[in-house]
């Protein structure tokens, strides 16, 4: 049960169509919703600033521009909204018309009598068909009721409009029940198809190995997220460049925590750091976290060999500059050495000649 607190303040309320909550909100994603709603909210508040636009809605969002841009022109081809360019140049700048979504849902739902005229063959031919037949019943299971001869046509027509088969057809019924839990319209039925065609989905087994990888996909977006400590679902763009991780630089979930581990020490850490740091693994041909073990050793190992490849050079500078400081001096010689030299040269008999002959001058 749900119900509203009675209270007396009111600071002004929105009034959204019931046709967007139940058929269009669910089909999209939580950013393209929040575009429309503040936008909406702008568009039927008398009061609202005139200069507010897409630039205040990204800010207010906290969302790069581009990303509101996408989300209208997704609101747009849903129908929903008309965008109406001011500046052919400025690609940012243009007005939003938002359409009658109670007049849409008529328009889209509601089938001319010659139509159903028209294509009533067509569903007797085809119903006898064994497997449209199955089809239908199944259908019929899915929503707890028989389905009308129109809504019949439609289906049909859907099916000869994006070449999808029967299993397909069921598929997104199912889908579309357990998605939100609550039996939808062909409409929304029909945009579950159109969606499956536009990812070139055309069988079962496709869709179903589509929801197990993107199950997987948005798993990794909540590690990394949860890594860095953000508290919120990723931007567009932030999904964008963990994609470009994972199927580009063929990054496992590893080596991209350990890139995580590396804003730590950062202020404000960003899915764009750590794009750069997976980035410039990929250049080096890192896709692993082992490879990046490995390639951090070699470093290491390198960087031992040059710094004893430095010691080895610095020791053998030192052991020159020390062998040509204490290389032998020339020999000097005092009077003692060179007396000693001159007595040699005489034998006793001519010393004590000499001594003699000396010894004579002095007294004479």
């Amino acid at each position: 049960m749900f119900f509203i607190e009675e209270n007396a303040t009111n600071f002004g309320s929105t009034i959204i169509s019931n046709v967007f909550i139940d058929i269009f909100m669910p089909m999209a994603d939580g950013l393209a919703v929040k575009v429309y709603l503040l936008g909406y909210r702008m568009a039927t508040d008398i009061h609202s600033n005139p200069r507010f636009d897409n630039s205040s809605i990204a800010q207010n969002l906290n969302i790069p521009l581009s990303d509101v841009v996408n989300a209208w022109k997704f609101w747009e081809s849903a129908g929903l909204i008309k965008i109406h360019s001011e500046d052919l140049d400025d690609e940012f700048n243009f007005s939003v018309e938002f359409m009658d979504l109670d007049a849409l849902y008529l328009r889209n739902t509601s089938k001319p009598t010659e139509s159903v005229s028209s294509s009533a063959d067509g569903v007797v031919d085809r119903n006898s068909n064994p497997k449209v037949r199955k089809m239908f019943n199944e259908i019929n299971k899915i929503i707890g009721r028989y389905l009308e001869a129109t809504e019949k046509i439609s289906i049909m027509e859907i099916m000869d409009k994006y070449n999808m088969s029967d299993d397909m057809i069921i598929c997104a019924y199912q889908h579309a029940k357990d998605q939100t839990g609550a039996v939808k319209p062909l409409k929304y039925v029909e945009a579950i198809i159109r969606n499956w065609y536009d990812s070139n989905l055309y069988t079962v087994k496709d869709v179903e190995d589509s929801f197990a990888e993107r199950s997987q996909r948005y798993s990794m977006y909540r590690i990394v997220f949860n890594e860095l400590g953000f508290r919120r679902e990723p931007t567009r763009a932030e999904k964008e460049a963990m994609d470009t991780w994972f199927d580009v630089y063929n990054a496992d979930i590893e080596l991209v925590l350990e890139a995580c581990s590396k804003s730590k020490n950062v202020t404000t850490p960003s899915i764009s750091y750590i794009n750069g740091i997976v980035k410039n693994w990929a250049n080096e041909e890192i896709h692993t976290l082992a490879e990046l073990k490995a390639v951090e050793e070699f470093k290491r190992k390198e960087k031992e060999k040059e710094l004893e490849k430095q010691k080895e050079q610095n020791s053998k500078k030192v052991t020159r500059s020390y062998a040509k400081t204490t290389s032998k001096a020339p020999t000097s010689y005092n009077k003692f050495k060179n007396f000693e030299e001159t007595v040699t040269k005489y034998t006793p008999e001519q010393l004590e000649e000499k001594i003699r002959k000396s010894q004579e001058k002095k007294f004479k």
